[in-house]
Formats: structure tokens, sequence, C-alpha cells
């Protein structure tokens, strides 16, 4: 069956030789909040850009060579994929329009000389801004990408608050989906820095799952109901929340309601119509953890993806890994190729 990964990482080929759009890179960290970023050459000879934050506490790193059309191609082939959808890994959180656009050129001159087996999504600042929807609607209607990528939050702001619902109205009204791609750690992080597989790992999670439970108690939903959100690292490991923050009544007279007891059918409906789960290297997760996801959530929620360069292996792994799982070739397909191509609307 066809393989299509959903998560393969776009940078600029020319990132650091270009000192235009490395500055538009290097210029937007937050330093005044605490991050810092460091470029320098490894032992190999290639340079790496190195984001960390606090001062010491890597949680990013980007490696001159890896993001080239021939490494995802040649990553491709090694793995059995037959075709990937790129996105922007987390700096999308801080890019200005001007840099995007950069950005979102390089992905189109990779996307054609992938043969077809490459697509784009639109990277984009989400303000209320007239240059952020022009620069939209180039991407969809001009470049063809076929979805747009997101941060799960900017700054403090997770993407249910009233600052993004303009840009959120736009991506409904062109009917493409978002990728919600996880930052490096949820806003308030000091109770995980201390700890390399916390603060990586776990910060993504705690982000992700902060994210969906968010969207789906907000009026996001009600408001855009053909909106469409696939969240990474399976959601922030989601499936085991949803019946936890699904409201539940009490069988018996209680003397306060400490929780909300209404409104789970709403919940639920939401998590059916508008929320999808990326993969995300699922083999990291292990083999009955997915499966139960699968279970709870349904295969027709969940979407292939490798965060291919992160680990060069991730993508062969996960790929192998999803066809040991045990789950039906239906649902097999659904995992590799049916529910991307569906959401994407690829030409495939």
């Amino acid at each position: 069956m066809p393989v299509i990964d959903i998560n393969v990482h776009h940078l600029p080929e020319d990132l650091f030789s270009n000192q235009k759009i490395a500055d538009g890179f290097w210029s937007t960290a937050p330093t005044a909040y605490g991050w810092h970023v460091e470029v320098f050459e490894m032992e190999n000879g290639k340079k790496q850009m190195n984001l960390e934050y606090p001062k010491g506490y890597s949680n990013l790193n980007y490696v001159e060579g890896d993001y080239s059309a021939k490494s995802k191609l040649d990553a491709m082939d090694d793995a059995g994929v037959d075709y990937a959808i790129m996105r922007v890994p987390v700096w999308q959180e801080w890019l200005r329009v001007e840099t995007c656009k950069e950005v979102n050129d390089n992905a189109k001159k990779i996307v054609d000389e992938s043969g077809g087996r490459l697509f784009s999504t639109a990277c984009i600042p989400p303000w209320d801004f007239k240059e952020n929807y022009y620069e939209l609607e180039r991407c969809i209607k001009d470049l063809g990408a076929v979805g747009v990528q997101l941060a799960c939050h900017y700054g403090k702001l997770y993407l249910d608050d009233p600052a993004f619902r303009p840009m959120l109205r736009k991506i409904a009204e062109l009917d493409v989906p978002v990728v919600v791609h996880h930052t490096p750690l949820p806003p308030y992080p000091e109770s995980i820095l201390d700890y390399t597989n916390l603060r990586r790992e776990l910060g993504r999670v705690i982000d992700q799952s902060t994210a969906i439970g968010r969207e789906i108690f907000s009026d996001l939903f009600e408001e855009l109901p053909n909106l469409r959100f696939s969240h990474t690292m399976l959601g922030g490991n989601f499936y085991s929340l949803a019946n936890l923050l699904t409201p539940h009544a009490s069988p018996k007279k209680e003397a306060m309601q400490r929780l909300a007891t209404t409104g789970a059918e709403e919940i639920q409906a939401r998590l059916k119509n508008n929320i999808f789960f990326d993969m995300c290297h699922p083999h990291s997760f292990g083999k009955d953890q997915v499966e139960c996801a699968i279970k709870v959530c349904g295969a027709d929620h969940f979407l292939f993806g490798s965060s291919f360069p992160v680990f060069y292996g991730w993508m062969s792994q996960g790929v192998q890994f999803v066809k040991e799982l045990d789950i039906t070739e239906e649902q097999r397909n659904q995992l590799f190729f049916e529910n991307a191509k569906k959401m994407f609307k690829l030409p495939l």
C-alpha cells in the first residue's frame, strides 16, 4: 500500500549560507525572554543552529544539509515512503512574514523538484495583519500548499485565543487543514527543565494536550465547524485523556459540583469532527500505546508522520512499526495513506 509521511521537516536549503534568511530565523528568537541561539561548526564540518531555553538547556538543533530535497527523497526511498508533506519544525512560532515568504518559496522549489512526491504547507504568522492574509492566499492559490502550519501556542496564547480567530476564520474559508506543530516547551516549563527527556518529550506532550483541551472546550469549532487540526505527538497522548476530560454527571446528589457535568456530546463531537493526530515517530510511543490510541480514537483519526530528520532512522523505523501493529489492513491503509489523502485533498 502507498505510504504518506505528513511530518517531514522543511527549512530553507540555504539557511546556513544565505545571511538574509539566517538573520530572519536567528533574529526572531525571543532572547529577551531567556531563549539563546548559537550557530557553530561541528566536528564533521557541518554547521548547527542550537536553540536553548534557558541558556544551557538545548531544545532545538538544526544541522546543515539535513533539509535538502535530496536528503528527503533518499530517506523516503530507503524507508518505503511514497509521498511526504513538509512543515517548518517549531520555529514558526516566531517567524516574521518576510522570512515566511522565503521559506514558502523554497518549499515550492523543493516540491517542483520532487516529481510529485513532496507537498508543502503554508508557513505564516497567525496574527490579524493584511500581509499575513496575502501570504496565506498566495501559498494556497499560487504555490499549491495543501495545508497551513501553525504552532500550538504563540507566547502564552493558544489557538483558541480571540487573537487568532480572524486568521482561523480565513483558513476555514479556504477549506484547508491545519497541522499544529508542538513548540519546544509549554509556556510555564520550569518544573521539567532539569531532565532532558522531560524537557524535550514531556514538554511537547504537555503542550499538545493543553492545546487540544483548550480547543475543544472553547467555541472555536462551534464557530468554525469545518476547521480541521492535526496535532503532533499523538495529540499529546490525548487518547488517554479523552474520557477523563469529557464531562460526566454523578449518579448521586452531590454537595457541590466540582467539575463540569454537561457538554459531553459537544466535546466528543469536536474530537470526532475537528481533531486528528499526527503519529510523529510512533515507534517511540510503543506498540501497546499506539494500538490503544487507535482503539480509543479510531484509525480514521491518525496520520503517519516521522519528524524526519530529527533522527534519520525514525522514518524507516516508523514505517516498519506500523506494518507490525496488530490492526487490520484497512486500518493500516488509513494510517499510511487514506487519512492524509482525504484530509489534505492530495491529487493521488
